[in-house]
């Protein structure tokens, strides 16, 4: 694995975790494939990418975001790499969980999690 694809997917999950700090639901969901395995809360499908990216604005709009941290992210192997944080908002804390892989040029979000802590 080259340097560069090490580094972009470094980004890729440095932008993401801007975007949810920020309650961004368009930067986060650029990042998803076209069908996302999504869990929210309560509510667990695999949804489009604009369902996906609704659905993280629903939760925003509800859950006015205080900070986000990154607890720990695994290494990359076959060109996946999970990615677990904690989600401080409004209504209390949420574990994160999403897991991006690498394809050709692309790095995107296979699958993401919000869950209560």
């Amino acid at each position: 694995m080259s340097i560069t694809l090490v580094a972009f997917r470094t980004d890729v999950i440095d932008d993401i975790a801007s975007a949810i700090r920020s309650g961004n639901p368009k930067s986060i969901s650029k990042y998803f494939i076209e069908r996302i395995d999504m869990k929210m809360i309560d509510k667990e499908d695999v949804f489009s990418k604009q369902q996906a990216e609704m659905i993280l604005k629903d939760f925003f709009d509800k859950h006015v975001i205080k900070s986000y941290t990154v607890a720990h992210k695994s290494e990359a192997k076959n060109g996946s790499q999970y990615v677990i944080g904690t989600l401080d908002t409004s209504n209390g804390k949420f574990r994160t969980y999403f897991l991006i892989k690498t394809t050709g040029d692309k790095t995107l979000v296979q699958q993401f999690r919000i869950e209560n802590e």
